[in-house]
């Protein structure tokens, strides 16, 4: 009886004593003692199951009395349920003697990849849970640092706690009566509707999302066809009054076609003297493409290299460490890449566990500007490669001497752009991060931003991009605040630069540093909203989502999480030939 259900203690009573008066029966009802004991029952076979590492009881007994509905749309349930098949998963490495049974153990790792796949795929998104994904995969999960909570001895009866509080709640409500029943599965079915209906109209806008995107290139590519279209019919209509088409007037036409479809290098290098080239490549642009088999390139004699490496001529130096990297980033990626890239590394060919006086890397303090510039070139493809950046960081040196080397050139000196990307690069890596926070790289980098009038394009981007990820992290944050109005200034004056390119790691770097309310303090004396307000008016629409989350940030009580901003993430730039 739902009044009994709902505690209406006097009301039952008047109903009972009105119904004795007027003669009408009263149903016969389970007890509320019978009740409170079967779901006790429930719950101590549950809590036994979940000691013993039962899986299969346990979640036999879970899916039978707690109802589908709860589980599949209750945040808090779901959330009890990923940590019960982390438990589950991870039993045997806590409570086995010795090394647990393999079988078993594959078992349950197999169990927790389905239900990840499945209806754990749900908390893919939720950065408390994302950790959680790569534990099927780790091979020794008990001395991986993400999972060390895990396997602390407070995490098992903090999660048997939680799951006793949910099963005291969920299990009384169940046996709540048929009418309360019905109304909720009526009222769950309107919420599961609206649900899917919500999910639908989010793909919708994705969807439609990437056809406009497409629509835009299609319709720049037709508006520049169009405008060649135009040139090339004055051009005949020239030609008929005897003026002659110029090679430099067609292949400047033809790095317009092919600018968006293939290299403009390979434009520039068409052949005017034989007629049909230029339409014969842009048909080909056009064809589908073929998969060809890359064969693999000869092997080297690295030996002979590193010796020729180290004590040849600067000339034969310079060739050899071109060709090296020319080897390197002209290769196909995927397999033939791999295996000149692991050659490489195989043999040491950097001379990275070579700590003698005379050895490759020696190279960057040559007189020789073209070999310090070659070997900078060499180290920058390298640092473009997750592996090659691995194997450069075996060297705790070869940080601090390519710092030494970013002062020591000039400003305008292809040495210094190249040493400056790999750093960039090697920003991805959290302990190199750490030691150019503590080599003070960020106050370099500031200096250098304040004059971008004699920066290169490549030393801009690259400077800024490499700012930004140092300011990633707290300790770079705490450098930026020690010079806090030097380095609002320089990022306010970059907002407005013409080369659009590093805006976005501008906004990242701004953003970040507003964490610390020092800097936040010092932004709003100096008016960074006003200026930031009349970049809202001028920008595109991600540049102005950009910035009105960094005037969240500036007004702020305290800093948020940079994760949740949409520019703030860690850069790179693509391998360059």
């Amino acid at each position: 009886m739902y009044l009994d259900f709902a505690e209406f203690e006097d009301t039952v009573k008047t109903f009972t004593k009105e119904c004795k008066i007027k003669g009408k029966p009263l149903p016969k009802t389970a007890g509320g003692s019978l009740r409170d004991s079967k779901a006790l029952i429930i719950q101590k076979d549950l809590l036994t199951a979940f000691e013993d590492g039962d899986q299969k009881v346990f979640f036999e007994l879970w899916e039978e009395h707690i109802s589908s509905s709860l589980r599949d749309n209750e945040p808090l349930a779901q959330k009890l349920e990923f940590y019960l098949h982390i438990h589950f998963a991870i039993y045997l490495l806590k409570h086995s003697v010795g090394k647990p049974d393999k079988a078993d153990f594959n078992e349950r790792i197999s169990h927790f990849k389905t239900y990840l796949e499945t209806k754990g795929a749900a908390l893919s998104q939720t950065t408390e849970f994302l950790p959680f994904y790569a534990l099927p995969f780790v091979p020794n999960p008990m001395v991986h640092p993400s999972f060390k909570e895990l396997f602390q001895d407070s995490w098992m009866p903090e999660l048997k706690t939680r799951l006793e509080k949910f099963l005291s709640l969920t299990l009384k409500a169940s046996h709540a009566p048929r009418l309360l029943t019905l109304y909720k599965e009526n009222g769950q079915c309107s919420k599961e509707m609206l649900q899917q209906l919500h999910q639908q109209l989010v793909e919708a806008e994705r969807r439609s999302m990437t056809y406009l995107k497409r629509f835009n290139k299609i319709q720049v590519d037709y508006h520049n066809l169009i405008g060649v279209t135009a040139e090339l019919v004055d051009s005949l209509e020239a030609t008929v009054n005897g003026k002659m088409i110029t090679p430099e007037y067609l292949q400047s036409v033809c790095v317009r076609l092919f600018s968006n479809q293939m290299r403009q290098s390979i434009a520039h290098s068409i052949d005017f003297t034989r007629p049909g080239t230029a339409s014969t490549m842009l048909r080909a642009s056009l064809a589908p493409v073929k998969v060809q088999e890359v064969p693999l390139l000869p092997s080297l004699d690295y030996e002979k290299l590193k010796k020729d490496l180290i004590s040849g001529s600067d000339r034969l130096k310079a060739f050899l460490l071109q060709a090296l990297r020319w080897r390197l980033t002209t290769s196909h990626p995927g397999e033939q890449r791999d295996t000149v890239l692991q050659g490489y590394i195989s043999n040491d060919l950097l001379d990275i566990h070579n700590s003698s006086q005379r050895n490759v890397l020696k190279l960057l303090h040559s007189k020789s500007e073209v070999v310090r510039q070659y070997v900078a070139r060499l180290i920058n493809a390298f640092a473009s490669l997750a592996e090659g950046r691995l194997y450069l960081s075996q060297n705790p040196k070869l940080l601090r001497v390519l710092e030494e080397r970013l002062k020591a050139e000039d400003k305008d000196s292809l040495t210094r752009e190249n040493v400056l990307g790999a750093l960039q690069k090697f920003s991805l890596r959290r302990a190199l991060q750490t030691a150019m926070i503590n080599d003070g790289l960020i106050f370099w980098l500031v200096d250098v931003l304040k004059d971008t009038d004699c920066l290169s394009d490549y030393t801009l981007e690259y400077s800024v991009a490499l700012l930004m990820n140092l300011c990633l992290r707290s300790s770079g944050k705490k450098m930026c605040a020690k010079v806090a109005n030097h380095v609002l200034k320089v990022l306010s004056d970059l907002l407005g630069h013409e080369n659009h390119e590093i805006q976005p790691y501008v906004n990242g770097a701004l953003y970040s540093i507003l964490a610390i309310p020092s800097i936040r303090e010092e932004a709003r004396a100096m008016g960074m909203e006003e200026i930031l307000r009349c970049f809202i008016k001028e920008g595109n629409a991600e540049m102005i989502r950009q910035i009105e989350f960094i005037i969240k940030q500036l007004n702020s009580g305290q800093g948020n999480r940079c994760s949740y901003y949409p520019g703030c993430k860690s850069f790179t730039k693509a391998i360059k030939k």
